[in-house]
This record gives structure tokens, sequence and C-alpha cells, in this order.
């Protein structure tokens, strides 16, 4: 089964590409609404972008002061890692995106940049100001452990003077380190702990973007609830932080195997065939979250159909997705007959089988993609308020599923 390129990793090529010295090459771009909106931002930086029909093309430089606000639509990558590597260039640039996105918190990002020397008007939301340029090192603390907080950090670093060291609680996604040591910077690497000596200039490479396991997820989970079943995804990133969903799957019964395993550009990938097998509930505990935390959607739909009650902790970060991700979630499954609570920040699962209903998405993606998943496997089907998000990350989801079988109706 084929699965575009991975979203996190296609944010990372074109700004570290958009930052470098040279000519950045970018094969397996994933095209989809949450990427084209970092290209139209680095493009109104002043970056030339452009796209064959083979690859996209970066041309690295001095940015510049856009002519109007930065429009990040939906995404939350787009904003917090162009803040941080915006930081450090003498202009001045507001971020802006879409009302779900304005509900975001921001403040995260940009307190570290004002310790770094940024000057920034704007609350915990966007539209944000952001006065960027000369900026010092910077001690932090990135409590609770956030890939895109850490993201923004280092690539303000690059323009800074002193040196850069970030703590976590747990280990957050390290795509950002790996790939700076791809585009040729140093960054060390200590257990949860990540230092970087600032000032550090980037050269131009070329990068191939695997497929995207958060995509993947969900033809894995199709696999897993609907009898008789087999989908395998070749070439998908598998780096040990972005696992956590295949690793769940195993903990509850699933039958997977990978094969093909290599290095590729600092990360890791190969195939992944999932077979039906009966699930059964498991207890996943706050420290397991940061690898599957784009995943929790389609968790929550395989222990809907897992035997026994399944206790999912440490989700408070979901409330601050798209859309409150924890309450969706709950009020889908409950939607479809499954017994589904949230305790805190805790979200329990009674599985067995599922009846089926209306499900609202709350205009959110995974959400979207979780229940339509769930309803291949429902007694009757799953009905959603809406679709056209899915775009935001998966643009051809509905003929990807297809193609392994979904009968998919009035989705697009």
């Amino acid at each position: 089964m084929a699965i575009p390129g991975d979203k996190s990793l296609s944010h990372r090529a074109l700004i570290m590409g958009a930052l470098a010295t040279g000519e950045t090459r970018i094969k397996g771009l994933l095209e989809s609404d949450d990427v084209m909106a970092t290209v139209a931002a680095i493009r109104a930086f002043g970056i030339d972008v452009e796209r064959d029909k083979n690859a996209w093309t970066v041309r690295g430089g001095e940015w510049q002061s856009p002519d109007k606000p930065i429009n990040c639509a939906n995404s939350g990558t787009s904003a917090r890692l162009l803040m941080g590597a915006a930081a450090g260039f003498d202009l001045t640039a507001t971020f802006t995106g879409d009302d779900s996105l304005r509900r975001r918190p921001m403040r995260r990002i940009t307190e570290p940049l004002e310790r770094m020397g940024a000057r920034i008007k704007g609350g915990d939301q966007l539209p944000i100001t952001i006065r960027g340029g000369k900026l010092t090192g910077i001690h932090s603390v990135n409590q609770p452990a956030s890939a895109q907080v850490k993201s923004a950090i280092l690539l303000a670093g690059l323009h800074a003077s002193g040196e850069i060291v970030i703590e976590e609680p747990v280990p957050s996604r390290d795509h950002t380190e790996v790939m700076l040591r791809q585009f040729g910077c140093e960054v060390g690497v200590d257990g949860a702990k990540v230092a970087m000596r600032g000032g550090q200039r980037l050269t131009a490479t070329e990068i191939s973007i695997p497929a995207d396991p958060s995509s993947a997820a969900f033809a894995w989970l199709a696999a897993a609830i609907v009898p008789g079943s087999e989908v395998t995804v070749r070439d998908v990133l598998l780096n040990r932080l972005r696992s956590g969903f295949i690793v769940a799957l195993q903990r509850m019964g699933g039958d997977i195997a990978l094969d093909n395993v290599r290095g590729q550009h600092g990360e890791t990938i190969g195939d992944v065939r999932v077979r039906h097998t009966p699930l059964f509930a498991a207890d996943f505990t706050a420290d397991e979250i940061p690898s599957m935390i784009d995943e929790i959607p389609a968790l929550a739909v395989a222990a809907a159909f897992a035997r026994g009650e399944t206790r999912i902790e440490g989700l408070d970060e979901l409330r601050y997705k798209e859309s409150d991700r924890l309450a969706g979630l709950a009020g889908g499954l409950t939607a479809c007959g499954i017994e589904a609570r949230v305790e805190g920040d805790s979200l329990l699962i009674r599985g067995g089988s599922a009846d089926g209903g209306e499900v609202e998405t709350h205009n959110d993606h995974r959400l979207a993609m979780a229940f339509a998943t769930l309803g291949l496997a429902a007694e009757r089907p799953v009905t959603l308020d809406g679709a056209g998000m899915i775009a935001t990350s998966f643009p051809g989801f509905v003929p990807a599923m297809r193609s392994i079988g979904a009968e998919i109706d009035e989705l697009e």
C-alpha cells in the first residue's frame, strides 16, 4: 500500500532547506494542506521554492520581512517551527492562522524565544508578531516534552551566540536533531537532553521523505480490526520515537511483522505488515504517549474492538490539538455505541464491538480518519459530519483506503 511522505519530516526539510546555503532537493514531500502552508510561508520570507515532476527544490538564503502576515492555516507545526527559524533574522513577521490554530497555545514557543532575545508582540494565541535579530543561547526545560517547542529553539539557535541546551522529562520526537545533522550541524543528545553550539551554518543536501507512520496507522488499524485482512505499508518511517502505535498494537495482541529495515538520511525505515487477529485490552502510561501522540485516535479505535477495558493515560496534550481531541474521541466512541469516558487526562474504553452511528469530527482530520476506519468493522455504517479537513495531513486518504478494499462513500 502506498502512503504519502511523513508530515513532520516534510515541514523540517523545507524549513532547513530555506535556512541552508545552497540548493536542497526533497523527494517524497507530503503535499498536504499543512505542508503547503509551510511552502507558502518560506516563499513569503523571500526563499525560492520550486516543484518539478521528481522533487521539490529549495534555494536557501537570508530571510526577509514578509509583505503581509504569514498565514499558517491549520498547521501548528508551521507556525511554531517558522517562528523559531524567523527569530534569528533581522526581520519582522506576524504569524496567524485559521480559527482553530488561533485558539492553540503559543506561549511555550514565544517565552524561550524572548529569553533568547527575540522581541514578541502578542499573547498566548495567534496572531503574534516577532521582531528577530541578535539572539543568545539558552538553557530551557521543555516540560511537558514537545518536539515543536524543542525544534523552534534549535532552529532559532542556528543564529544565536552561545550554547543551546534543552532538557525534557522524556525524549520527544527527534526528527529536528536527526535532520540538522544531515544538513551539517553538530547536535549532541544525551538521553532526554539536547545540546547544540549556536551560530552553526547549514549546508544544502538531498532528502528523501519516507512514508508517514501517522497516516499508515489507519491502514494498519483497518487490517487489525477487520476479519480476514492483511495490509503491508512499505518504506515507512520507523523512528523509535514514532513507533509507539506499532508497539501498542503488538501489546494488544496484534499480528505485526517488520521487514527490510534499514537506514535513510539518519532515520530508520522499513516495511510493516499487519494481519487481523483478536485484540485484547491494555493499559498505556503517560511516558508512552509521546511516541504515538498523533496515533491516539487510531489506538482508541483499536481499543474499541479489544476485549476488556483499555486505559490510556497522559492525554492532556490532546485537548490542545486541532480540536479538544480527548473529548472528541470519547464523544465519537460513545456515539458509536462504545463505552468510553474521560477521567482527568485519561481515556477509558471498554471494547468488544461497535454499533456505528453519526460522529461529530470537530473539524479534526485525525478524528475523521479514525472514525471512518472504525466504520469498516462496525455493525452499521459510521457517518461523519465532514471530511474535507483530512487533506490537512493525508489528501489521498479515501483512494488509499479504497485501494485495500475499504468501502467509503461520499467522504471526499
